[in-house]
């Protein structure tokens, strides 16, 4: 029983503690409340009294018609405006139009551009030269290769594999993906990956291995792979294959075949014409001479 009445005074002593608190926390505010509205009468006075109250007050008034003044619109009716001052002469004139001038202007820095386009290979010890026949087997394909996909992750990386890869004969990479496989020699240098089917030769490789006629590029003597042009004398291309695209070729084997048989066959052209003019030449010298003889004769 004692210790029940023990514990009953200590929670109503408690109690009380807490009540006393909370009463002294709502006097501590209202008396700073009280502190601060006083303080606050006390202020306005004070500017009452200095003449500052009512300036601000005007102050705060022109604030906000200047505000009002900003917002509103202004309006020129066009009728009560001077005439346009314009020049007899370029009265007859048609008006120019800046937009078709800038979009010409673009055209052509785009032609431009293109025909700046250079492809720079450096000389090899033998002369790079192809045959009609070599132009004859370019290949070509009915749908567009999607580059940079097949043997790719999801974040657009590489697979290379050491073990489950095959090894591509133009970039020399153990990846995955679909590979070519050659129907006449059947060896490893008849395993191109699909991009650089596409990128070197203008091959899409499923279609290569859905021809059972297929026969890859060494074995039709096109190859451009750095190992295949050092065997032939001539330096390796490097990565042309976007300015091959910008000057309009549809893969790099397509570029150094055509370009080079054109730029021999130019040349030939010029050996015929110069030759012709020798002929010619040598024709009318020997006419001028026998004309000499024979009015030496008759003198």
């Amino acid at each position: 029983m004692g210790t029940r009445r023990k514990k009953n005074e200590a929670s109503i002593a408690a109690e009380d503690v807490i009540q006393d608190t909370e009463h002294e926390r709502e006097l501590d505010t209202s008396g700073y409340e009280q502190m601060r509205e006083q303080r606050i009468r006390e202020n306005k006075e004070r500017m009452h009294k200095l003449g500052l109250l009512g300036l601000s007050l005007e102050l705060k008034k022109k604030n906000e018609k200047s505000q009002t003044e900003k917002k509103r619109k202004i309006t020129i009716d066009a009728s009560s405006l001077p005439p346009q001052r314009r020049s007899s002469r370029l009265s007859t004139l048609e008006p120019v139009n800046y937009l078709d001038f800038f979009g010409k202007a673009k055209r052509e820095s785009s032609s431009k551009e293109k025909k700046e386009v250079k492809i720079y290979i450096p000389e090899g010890k033998a002369p790079e030269v192809y045959t009609e026949e070599q132009e004859k087997l370019l290949g070509d394909c009915e749908t567009v290769w999607e580059l940079f996909v097949d043997g790719y992750d999801e974040d657009g990386e590489r697979i290379y594999d050491p073990i489950k890869g095959e090894t591509c004969h133009q970039c020399r990479q153990k990846t995955l993906g679909q590979h070519t496989g050659c129907n006449n020699c059947e060896l490893l240098h008849g395993q191109l990956c699909g991009d650089c089917l596409y990128m070197r030769y203008g091959e899409n490789v499923m279609e290569a291995n859905g021809n059972p006629k297929w026969t890859c590029p060494v074995c039709r003597e096109i190859c451009n792979c750095s190992r295949c042009r050092r065997a032939n004398g001539w330096m390796p291309t490097g990565n042309i294959y976007r300015k091959v695209l910008k000057m309009g070729f549809k893969s790099v084997a397509h570029y150094l075949i055509q370009t080079y048989r054109s730029e021999k066959s130019m040349e030939g052209s010029d050996a015929e014409n110069t030759v012709a003019v020798k002929e010619s030449e040598t024709s009318a010298d020997t006419t001028v001479n026998r004309r000499r003889r024979r009015r030496g004769l008759r003198s």
